[in-house]
């Protein structure tokens, strides 16, 4: 199965007990566990991440960034959504107990429409990693509005996306040669920095895009920052 495909699997199906047993779950967005998952935490504490923000991973799946991120916040500051339930429970079941971290330090939602206003809080921080690769435009737009709707004043939003060279690139783009190519109109999606400039106009939000970064290999990163 290439890499893409594993990357869809892990984002809509169900995961079965056996199968998170033997750790598919990892292997389903793409290997490299525990290296993806520390650089994405390094990367945060560069952004100024402290143990006294709250953050919620949006897209947490496993929690290969949240077994990071728990330990290193204060208790009950690290909230997680992800749309696909089993891997939910592969995060709460496994790799908490893997990593000796108390399911209550964390804050987990199962939810596909972005009601972080259910968790009842504000956020300093909110991250989606490999989140808006695999989302039409228009959950992109529902997605911000309801991150900005949670963020503190002065709150950042990071996100990666795949990025396509012009406003209305309708074609596909090969990404790595027989592993990743990206479409305009399907998952994995591509999107050129004009749209996310767009979708930020009317909400309270200031966007940059902060160039290329290691993880996943050929993403670019967005910061929204709620003025």
């Amino acid at each position: 199965m290439r890499p893409e495909e594993l990357l869809l699997c892990a984002a809509y199906r169900d995961l079965s007990d056996e199968e998170i047993a033997r750790r598919i779950h990892r292997e389903c967005v793409g290997g490299n566990w525990e290296k993806i998952g520390f650089d994405q935490f390094e990367y945060l504490k560069r952004e100024g991440l402290n143990p006294a923000h709250r953050l919620v991973d949006i897209g947490c799946g496993a929690l290969r960034l949240g077994v990071h991120l728990i330990p290193f916040l204060d208790p009950g500051n690290y909230f997680g959504v992800d749309a696909n339930p089993s891997l939910i429970r592969a995060g709460r079941d496994f790799e908490l107990p893997a990593a000796g971290i108390s399911e209550r330090q964390a804050h987990l939602r199962v939810d596909d429409e972005f009601d972080l206003a259910a968790f009842g809080v504000t956020f300093h921080f909110a991250w989606a990693y490999s989140v808006f690769t695999h989302l039409p435009i228009n959950c992109i737009e529902r997605c911000l509005v309801n991150v900005t709707s949670v963020l503190a004043p002065g709150g950042r939003f990071y996100a990666t996306y795949r990025s396509a060279p012009a406003l209305h690139h309708v074609e596909p783009i090969v990404v790595y040669p027989g592993e990743m190519t990206t479409y305009s109109d399907r998952d994995p999606y591509h999107y050129n920095f004009a749209w996310f400039e767009f979708l930020a106009r009317e909400l309270p939000l200031e966007v940059e895009e902060l160039g290329a970064v290691r993880f996943p290999r050929g993403a670019r990163m967005l910061r929204f920052t709620k003025s």
